[in-house]
């Protein structure tokens, strides 16, 4: 099987022109096939703002209203994303940005109201990976906005985390994946004041033994735990790093 590196970046990464400009002359420099997944949520605030727009965060989450949703996919299918694939142009590699309504590749469902009614949020149900494959095997390099769609008429805001996550699992069918989450630190830490004490390699066993002591919390739980899923439905390996460190060796390796 061919290698394909699938990488997430947050929005801030991709919304300031100096570390745009260098997270994707180091992602044109990854050999082999790749895949770029975005997020964009402080650029989404902002131009809600301008036009008057109140944007609702629970737990670190967009609340998705009518308006949000129409800004949400000017800015992250529209702004965010063909400026990277702009950029992507001017380094030789062939980008195409999409949502997951282009080329029917992300179908999801509005997520069910519980305690929290994130409005038009969607939860995948469907990836056509096929679709991903054909394009990437003709060297064209997906360029993944935080879009789906409901086959219905609706787009849906769905968090870049699940699409990347998602996306690696279904393309795992056609290629050996590397999936890397790029975040601000370096890796997950051993001390959290202390960003040189990266732990190199996590497996499942030494998760549940660090989450006991401690080490691992909050935020970092969920986002290991979809880690391990991908790797159990058939992503080689994941990586959390930096963004500036995507070419080096610094990072924690997330296996079985």
């Amino acid at each position: 099987m061919e290698k394909l590196t699938l990488i997430k970046v947050g929005g801030k990464i991709v919304e300031e022109p100096q570390s745009l400009k260098q997270l994707l002359s180091d992602f044109s420099k990854i050999e082999g096939h790749k895949v770029l997944v975005h997020g964009g949520g402080r650029s989404a605030t902002a131009i809600a703002a301008k036009l008057g727009i109140e944007s609702k965060m629970v737990n670190g989450r967009r609340i998705t209203d009518e308006e949000t949703l129409k800004v949400v996919t000017m800015v992250y299918g529209g702004l965010v994303n063909k400026q990277i694939v702009a950029g992507l142009q001017a380094l030789e590699l062939n980008a195409l940005g999409l949502t997951g309504a282009d080329l029917n590749y992300m179908r999801s469902e509005k997520r069910p109201v519980a305690e929290v009614d994130y409005g038009f949020v969607g939860d995948v149900k469907e990836v056509n990976a096929g679709i991903l494959a054909d394009l990437i095997a003709k060297d064209v390099v997906p360029v993944l906005a935080p879009l789906t769609h409901d086959k219905e008429g609706n787009m849906l805001n769905t968090n870049a985390d699940t699409i990347a996550g998602e996306a690696a699992k279904a393309l795992s069918h056609f290629f050996e994946v590397t999936l890397m989450y790029c975040f601000e630190k370096k890796g997950v830490l051993m001390d959290e004041n202390d960003d040189e004490s990266v732990i190199s390699e996590i497996t499942p066993q030494l998760f549940e033994k660090y989450v006991a002591e401690g080490i691992i919390s909050g935020g970092m739980i969920p986002k290991l735990e979809n880690s391990f899923e991908a790797i159990n439905s058939g992503v080689k390996q994941v990586v959390i790093t930096r963004a500036d460190l995507l070419n080096s060796d610094t990072g924690t390796i997330i296996k079985l």
